[in-house]
């Protein structure tokens, strides 16, 4: 199997030691260039089309070019204008360059766009004044998110007079150089924060199938009683340092404040093991996390999250496992599975085979008249070809990313679902947040308790 990989687009316009008005100069000849060549003489120039800004800002050539790629993707598929600014604040001088990429697209309904990615190097001192840099690139009329990559300053004053002009700011707390400390000083951004100044991370977005599965378990109403019984939670995930267990505070801050939790008391141990205790309704409710190597998961990463308790004289267990291992099972013989004879009744086994064979002969005699009797269809047509499927080779390297969710209920059968999951790269996640907003309440408390916890560490 062969694949192409498409060449980075060239820059329509480089400029080396030059300023924003420089920049602002070159963006409005390239944007009355495009205007003028899609009408022609003959019609008006089209407004132009933009529905929102994203800035982003990496330290180094990895995230410079993620930064890049991101923004690309999301042009692709709404007009947007991406300004991507690589600082380094310790060089000397006071340096600007500056790269212009467009992007044509063509809708098939609607008139062509033209996206722009506006890549900034700035060095020295300039680099401590980016609200300044940004503020007049900004298309007026449309929300303006930060993409801080990496750890963001948050106690510098370089942070805070960015956020002023922003609609947004989006991070990733899986990628803090220092989860523990830092972590805190996102969940410090609540009490500073302007009004219209909405916080996003990646991570909670990673959280999401997490979420749903255990919100799906308590949403039939005679579920819902649950709600109020829960009285142990376990969470595993891979790392044992304290700042491994950022996603385990986040989904047990995401509970807390849902349902009403308040914090007593936490501690923890060796081998990173965190025990904390909750009340809520003059009940107790313990929580517990537990380091558990996986090898092929991410440092942080969550690999199994386990509700228990009981209400109205009724227990229940719920159980949301990452990739969970499956053990071979050996396979019986086919006939003595579905037809047990409760002996060695060779007589027995032989008819029981025999009728297993002849109803087999009368479905495939009678195939056609059954297709059409289920779909319809005239015999003979549109029936699928039958599948073959080997056991040995349904595990795949693509199945990794599967979760296993366990119901017990009282002493019903214990329930399975099994679901795959999406892929979780950073255009993906990013333009799912972009498109929700980033005002999200329900992240805002789920933060609030989450950094209530970690400071228990």
């Amino acid at each position: 199997m062969s694949a192409t990989v498409a060449p980075a687009p060239k820059p329509e316009w480089h400029g080396e030691d030059v300023t924003i008005s420089d920049v602002l100069s070159a963006l409005s000849q390239m944007r009355d260039a495009f205007s003028r060549a899609e009408v022609g003489d003959d019609e008006h120039p089209h407004p132009r089309s933009c529905v929102m800004t994203l800035v982003g800002v990496a330290t180094n050539d990895s995230e410079e070019r993620l930064a890049v790629r991101t923004a690309q993707a999301i042009s692709s598929q709404h007009p947007a204008q991406a300004i991507v600014i690589r600082e380094d604040p310790a060089a000397r001088g006071n340096h600007l360059d500056a790269w212009i990429t467009t992007d044509v697209q063509r809708p098939a309904m609607s008139c062509a766009t033209e996206c722009e990615v506006i890549t900034l190097h700035v060095r020295g001192a300039a680099a401590e004044h980016l609200d300044a840099l940004v503020d007049p690139l900004l298309v007026s009329g449309v929300p303006t998110y930060l993409w801080w990559m990496g750890t963001p300053p948050f106690a510098q004053r370089e942070l805070l007079e960015t956020l002023r002009i922003c609609d947004g700011l989006v991070v990733d707390s899986a990628q803090f150089d220092e989860p523990h400390r830092t972590f805190r000083g996102l969940s410090g951004l609540l009490k500073v924060a302007h009004h219209r100044l909405g916080l996003a991370d990646l991570q909670w977005a990673r959280l999401r199938p997490w979420r749903e599965s255990i919100a799906q378990f308590f949403t039939p109403r005679d579920r819902r009683a649950f709600l109020a019984g829960m009285s142990e939670v376990g969470v595993d995930y891979q790392g044992d340092g304290r700042g491994n267990r950022i996603a385990a505070a986040v989904i047990t801050g995401w509970m807390a404040s849902a349902l009403g939790w308040k914090l007593k008391r936490a501690a923890a141990g060796s081998g990173g093991v965190v025990a904390a205790h909750y009340e809520a309704g003059g009940r107790s409710i313990e929580v517990a996390f537990r380091s558990v190597q996986r090898e092929h998961l991410a440092a942080g990463e969550l690999s199994a999250v386990r509700i228990a308790g009981s209400a109205r004289g009724m227990t229940f267990r719920l159980s949301v496992q990452h990739d969970p291992q499956r053990p071979r099972m050996t396979p019986e013989p086919a006939y003595r599975t579905l037809h047990p004879t409760g002996g060695e009744d060779d007589a027995g086994m032989e008819l029981a085979k025999r009728r297993a064979e002849w109803h087999r002969d009368v479905l495939h005699e009678n195939l056609d008249s059954l297709h059409h009797t289920a779909t319809g269809d005239p015999p003979g047509e549109s029936r699928p070809s039958r599948p073959i499927v080997f056991s040995t080779e349904r595990r795949r390297v693509d199945s990794s990313r599967v979760m296993l969710t366990l119901i017990e209920v009282g002493d019903a059968p214990p329930l399975r679902h099994v679901q795959q999951l999406d892929p979780e790269d950073e255009p993906t996640l990013l333009l799912d947040l972009l498109s929700t907003g980033t005002h999200d309440e329900v992240f805002n408390r789920s933060l609030a308790a989450a950094a209530e916890l970690v400071e228990k560490f």
